[in-house]
């Protein structure tokens, strides 16, 4: 394991060690749900009213940071819009935004470390509030062990447009990891955590060994205050950024605002040639 992370204990005999990690921004750079969202949008799934509708949920973010219940608004939100789809439908959806731009944005240092995990044995797992099937495909196309995301309920392969159980955050990951490690055998005081966010706070307490990736500033400073290590792989100009704004709500941002001033500006163009 590389030398600036904390070596794990031998686990328990017949333990498992396992290693967790959030996705985005810790594993992929952004957020995988806004590019599964966009390409969803490109192939009609939503309106442009929910563009709007989302935009807000984005300014909101940016101006007062995630909470729950905002990060929950846009999950009920996101799996409404895909109320009577299939699993299969968005699952090859998932196969082509992996293809076309999640498999460019992951992390070489991170992706280095679930590797070495792996090579030493240990169970890999990513624990993401991104929708389970999203969060199982990266997870497979990596060569992870599994995923532990949200749960958008479906009946007969077909999505009703509810949330099964809770959103995968904060306090829920921490849950879910506990039950997975009961049910596993994993040995957590062996284990490793890995995330960019103090809403992990709850799933990184639970291990022996701790890690910030890519750290936002509270974070950072939890980590410092109490002596966790701290990787960073991002490039220069965008740990600035990250300091004080999360890229991948930037990303939505600028996104969500360019759809709607190429909205207002075709209605303008259309009114001066009438």
């Amino acid at each position: 394991m590389s030398d600036d992370v904390l070596r794990a204990p031998a686990p328990h005999p017949g333990a498992v060690r396992a290693a967790f990690f959030d996705v985005d921004n810790t594993v992929i750079r952004g957020a995988s749900a806004y590019q599964l969202a966009r390409e969803l949008f490109r192939r009609g799934f939503f309106r442009r009213r929910d563009i709007l509708r989302f935009g807000w949920m984005h300014l909101k973010y940016l101006t007062v940071g995630e909470t729950k219940d905002q990060a929950e608004e846009v999950h009920d939100r996101a799996a409404a819009f895909i109320a009577g789809r299939t699993v299969a439908e968005i699952t090859a959806v998932g196969e082509e935004v992996y293809d076309t731009v999640l498999g460019l944005r992951i992390y070489p240092g991170t992706l280095r470390l679930i590797d070495e995990h792996l090579a030493a044995g240990y169970e890999v797992w990513f624990v993401t509030a991104t929708p389970v099937e999203i969060g199982r495909l990266i997870a497979r196309r990596m060569g992870a062990t599994g995923c532990l995301g949200t749960v958008a309920e479906h009946r007969g392969g077909v999505y009703t447009g509810r949330i099964v159980g809770n959103l995968m955050h904060g306090e829920h990951k921490a849950e879910a990891v506990r039950e997975l490690a009961a049910r596993t055998g994993i040995d957590l005081a062996a284990s490793y955590a890995y995330s960019d966010s103090l809403n992990d706070l709850p799933m990184m307490n639970l291990v022996g060994n701790p890690c910030a990736i890519n750290p936002d500033l509270k974070l950072r400073r939890h980590a410092s205050d109490v002596g966790w290590p701290i990787r960073e792989f991002r490039g220069r100009g965008r740990r600035v950024w990250g300091r004080s704004l999360r890229s991948a709500s930037l990303a939505g941002g600028v996104w969500v605002g360019g759809v709607i001033w190429r909205q207002l500006r075709k209605r303008l163009a259309a009114g001066f040639q009438r």
